[in-house]
């Protein structure tokens, strides 16, 4: 893995820092910390804190600065941690171009951290200086899957990563500890099915499908907004409350009673009109309809790359990530039982601080091979458009 101009020595003395990773988004901000523990190689590698906040920027973007040095304290940032930075907080509506919002994110985190060393990842496996990220915008908006994959290429070298969050869902293959992705922009990774827009909680119900059932048959699922995936999951007890991590649509708390009122409005009705039995079918029906078009994109992904018998699964929707993996046909694996729940739910942000962590020396147990794992093939006429970006 290349470092273009990212500067500094920390990490190759004794009292090395440790990392702190991190994944901006539009709607949530995710953090974790890799600690500087000198260890002997074979010992267990002290645990990632992790933890991630509901923050839109376009609501508030004057607030990010404040929200970046909060997440630092809430995971025990110390005076001379590295800091590594992903980032999907540029496509938000909010900024024109991308340009602009990785500019913005690159302004945030020198504004909440004036002093530190900053280390932003691109989609080709480099860490960048914010002057060479501000120069190849491209380059490094929207990377945190690559993060992950390249993370995960280390611990499963033959898989399908499957990462669903709040939004969407990332389906990348990895062969030989090489991240074999087909798209490396959103675009491409849109059409080529390894970005999928369902995730766990924010997507609308009307989103994931067009008809729930409803007395003797279907009924439209009105477009209105009025629920969303995270809904769905926390009626049927599928997904934690606290992972609720966006706003509801109706601004009432994210509970099963309120989950309830919102799925009643799916179908234009109330709770004095709807039963919880009727509600147990529309959440359920729902709840199949992701999974299904979740399982048909990983099988579209898996068929380029049949001799993968694994998927890794993570983030906030990891269950659905697992139930469709199982019906495409794949062993699963819980990348939580290596990261940790809360590490695994912040999944780019520990890797890209793993990442960091491993090239610059500061966690002395990781193995370097997360480094040559890097996808080296990825295509450089991208890279060299994102130059030009």
């Amino acid at each position: 893995m290349n470092e273009r101009g990212a500067g500094g020595d920390a990490g190759t003395r004794g009292d090395a820092p440790g990392v702190i990773g991190w994944d901006v988004g539009g709607a949530n901000t995710k953090v974790a910390r890799v600690p500087a523990v000198p260890r002997a190689p074979r010992e267990p590698r002290p645990p990632i804190a992790a933890a991630v906040r509901a923050y839109e920027v376009q609501r508030d973007p004057a607030a990010l600065p404040g929200v970046l040095r909060a997440l630092a304290q809430a995971v025990g940032a110390e005076d001379g941690d590295m800091h590594a930075l992903t980032m999907t907080a540029e496509l938000s509506q909010y900024f024109r171009t991308k340009r602009d919002g990785v500019g913005f994110v690159l302004d945030g985190m020198a504004a909440a951290f004036p002093d530190a060393s900053v280390h932003v990842y691109s989609v080709h496996g480099e860490f960048l200086s914010p002057g060479g990220a501000r120069d190849a915008p491209l380059a490094v908006a929207a990377a945190n899957w690559a993060a992950t994959a390249r993370a995960v290429a280390h611990l499963a070298p033959d898989a399908l990563l499957v990462d669903i969050g709040t939004t969407t869902t990332d389906i990348i293959p990895i062969v030989g500890g090489r991240v074999v992705a087909t798209g490396w922009t959103d675009p491409d990774r849109l059409a080529s099915g390894e970005l999928l827009y369902l995730g766990a909680v924010r997507t609308p119900v009307e989103a994931i499908t067009h008809t729930v059932p409803f007395g003797e048959g279907d009924a439209g699922a009105s477009a209105e907004g009025w629920a969303v995936a995270g809904d769905v999951h926390l009626w049927r007890g599928t997904l934690a409350a606290d992972a609720y991590t966006t706003p509801t649509p109706d601004g009432r708390p994210a509970t099963r009673v309120f989950a309830g009122e919102r799925l009643a409005r799916v179908v234009c009705a109330d709770r004095e009109m709807i039963d919880g039995a009727a509600l147990d079918r529309i959440a359920d029906a729902v709840a199949a309809a992701q999974i299904a078009r979740t399982a048909d994109a990983v099988a579209r992904v898996h068929a380029r790359h049949p001799s993968i018998d694994t998927a890794v699964v993570t983030g906030a929707g990891d269950f659905i990530a697992a139930a469709a993996a199982e019906r495409a046909g794949l062993t699963v694996r819980w990348l939580a039982d290596e990261f940790g729940a809360d590490a695994a739910r912040a999944a780019p942000a520990s890797a890209v601080a793993l990442l960091l962590a491993s090239h610059r020396g500061t966690d002395r147990g990781a193995d370097r091979g997360a480094d040559r794992g890097a996808d080296r093939s990825a295509d450089r006429s991208t890279a060299r458009g994102a130059n030009r970006g």
